[in-house]
């Protein structure tokens, strides 16, 4: 049963500048209601029988289309919206950006073919001032999903949801907008910070001088010119961390008249020894206990969809009550809106890369670890990964998703691979990784199939039902899943069934199994060399009820005061470590 939650959608959803790291002034929201229809792939659409609410997929309660929308294999969705456009956006570049489409989809600029782009988790943009006439312009959309059937990413989603395997949804499912800019303008920004060496490296692709200005609340503390694309800054920046998030303000001008506004925390993440060697994660040069939630981002009413930005800071700044700081956002990439909560509130995210390639056999994948027999990842058959054009699909998602999140300050650790699902030379994945970004941790393998401490950069563990533990390794050792304790409550579930690790009944029951999970059996293993753990989960997805809040968000399952005390708790000895 689909449930609504507790958030109102406007008439225009999800309105709010849709990059606060890269935003200009001439910003045209594309959110509100399209035409849509579903035909038959390749078929003719002269005329559209309904109305959808971008940017929610026709599977979702928030779209406006009624039923039990699924699309079929042979079966495409058409959207089309009609643009009142002024002489100026036929000049200089106008841009048109996608948030997201899932699954692969074409762009028709009145009537011409503009773009195509496969890859449903990832953003992208085309220009086409070309294309536009003053006056009345018509932009359609034409999307396809085959879920299981590609080998590209598709996450959680299934044509068979049950149990960790979710609703598939389709189309547009993030903001559509378009800004107009000079011809010659700032096309990309690119910023490192070094917190030991309080320096900002600034990479601003554009031609000409250009005057970069930092603000600290608002003042003014550096303006410089620099005619190059790159620029480094040195000043006494404070830190950025969870306890105090620290942002600066920056504005970028080129001499043709573009302005980007944007923002950076100045921090550091990396690998380390403790006083006694045993290798942790820091930040800013001290080890930092990473304490955080699995995040599957699914809402009952919006799917991948938050019903609106609200909804996306609530739940983070509820995560920030409730003593964690860190969130692992789980096979999902979010709206960009969503890190900069996340930027703002002091909440360090590890960022999965999107699954996807053949058949998931748990048999394989799940059981065999499970009785402590590893496969390597070289035998692409065992993994499902013998498709070269699925591998290739792969990396090019992963090229674009570091590309969209690089500037991001939260994010501490990239996590490529997770459970096994679509895994495949995870080494050179690795160092692909790294090549593309140096900045940032890399949980190579994120439970599981472990390819050995010279080819994975963390023991990475899922625990649900041994004995958690920590044991030595020369790596950092992170329990990047564990917990999973389930509570029903009536009316407020998406279905009868109920899938957890544990299941408990009332408050009372799993606060007292929470407080045993994590001050008897967690903490002692601080001091043993645990770096990191991640409980799942955030939230209750379909028929998988093992969240701290309800899928609808009606309701905390766990008190916000008493999550706080136990990891207090947890902090206080995860600070004797020096």
């Amino acid at each position: 049963m689909r449930l609504k939650t507790v958030y109102e959608v406007g008439s225009i959803p999800h309105s709010e500048y849709p990059r606060p790291q890269f935003k200009r002034d001439s910003y045209i929201c594309l959110n509100g209601y399209w035409s849509f229809k579903k035909v038959k792939t390749g078929g003719d659409v002269s005329e559209f029988d309904k109305k959808i609410l971008v940017p929610f997929s026709p599977e979702t309660l928030n779209s406006g289309i009624e039923g039990d929308f699924v699309l079929g294999k042979d079966e495409m969705l058409v959207y089309e919206k009609e643009l009142e456009c002024d002489k100026k956006l036929t000049q200089g570049v106008t841009y048109l950006h996608f948030g997201a489409v899932d699954q692969s989809c074409k762009v028709y600029i009145n009537g011409k073919y503009a773009l195509t782009h496969r890859g449903g988790y990832t953003p992208f943009s085309l220009e086409i001032q070309d294309l536009l006439v003053e006056g009345k312009n018509l932009i359609r959309v034409e999307c396809t999903d085959i879920t299981e059937d590609s080998h590209g990413a598709r996450g959680k989603q299934s044509s068979h949801p049950g149990k960790i395997w979710y609703t598939a949804q389709s189309g547009i499912w993030q903001s559509v907008w378009m800004e107009n800019v000079p011809t010659q303008h700032i096309r990309d920004i690119t910023v490192k910070t070094f917190f030991d060496k309080k320096q900002l490296y600034v990479c601003s692709e554009s031609e000409g001088k250009q005057i970069i200005t930092v603000l600290d609340s608002g003042k003014e503390i550096l303006k410089k010119e620099f005619c190059n694309k790159e620029i480094t800054l040195e000043y006494d920046f404070e830190p950025w961390s969870p306890r105090s998030p620290k942002l600066y303000d920056m504005v970028i001008e080129n001499e043709y008249g573009d302005k980007v506004e944007s923002y950076f925390g100045m921090r550091t993440f990396s690998v380390e020894m403790d006083e006694n060697g045993k290798k942790r994660l820091f930040l800013n040069g001290k080890p930092c206990f990473m304490n955080g939630v699995l995040d599957q981002g699914y809402f009952s009413d919006g799917l991948l969809t938050p019903p609106s930005d609200k909804a996306m800071y609530d739940e983070i700044k509820m995560l920030k009550d409730m003593g964690f700081n860190m969130i692992r956002k789980h096979i999902k990439i979010e709206p960009m809106r969503w890190y900069y909560h996340c930027d703002r509130l002091g909440m360090i995210v590890w960022q999965d890369f999107v699954n996807g390639g053949g058949e998931y056999k748990f048999s394989h994948i799940g059981v065999m670890p499970f009785l402590g027999f590893k496969h390597k990842d070289s035998d692409y058959k065992y993994f499902s990964r013998e498709n070269k054009e699925g591998r290739d699909e792969y990396y090019q998602a992963m090229e674009e998703t570091v590309s969209a999140l690089k500037n991001v300050p939260s994010i501490g650790v990239w996590v490529p691979f997770n459970e096994g699902w679509g895994q495949f030379d995870s080494f050179e994945v690795t160092k692909k990784l790294l090549s593309l970004d140096d900045t940032r941790i890399i949980d190579s393998v994120s439970g599981w199939h472990d390819q050995g401490k010279d080819k994975t950069t963390m023991l990475s563990l899922h625990t649900y039902y041994t004995p958690l533990k920590a044991p030595k390794d020369p790596r950092p050792v992170v329990l990047s899943e564990f917990g999973g304790y389930s509570m029903k409550i009536a009316d407020h579930v998406y279905s009868e069934k109920e899938f957890g690790y544990k299941i408990f009944k009332d408050e009372e029951s799993i606060c007292k199994a929470l407080s045993t999970l994590y001050l008897k059996k967690l903490l002692p293993l601080i001091k043993k060399g645990l770096s990191a753990c991640v409980y799942t989960q955030l939230s209750d997805v379909e028929e998988e009820i093992n969240g701290l809040i309800t899928y609808d968000r009606a309701k905390i399952k766990v008190p916000v005061e008493f999550m706080k005390s136990i990891n207090e708790r947890i902090y206080e000895e995860a600070d004797k470590i020096k």
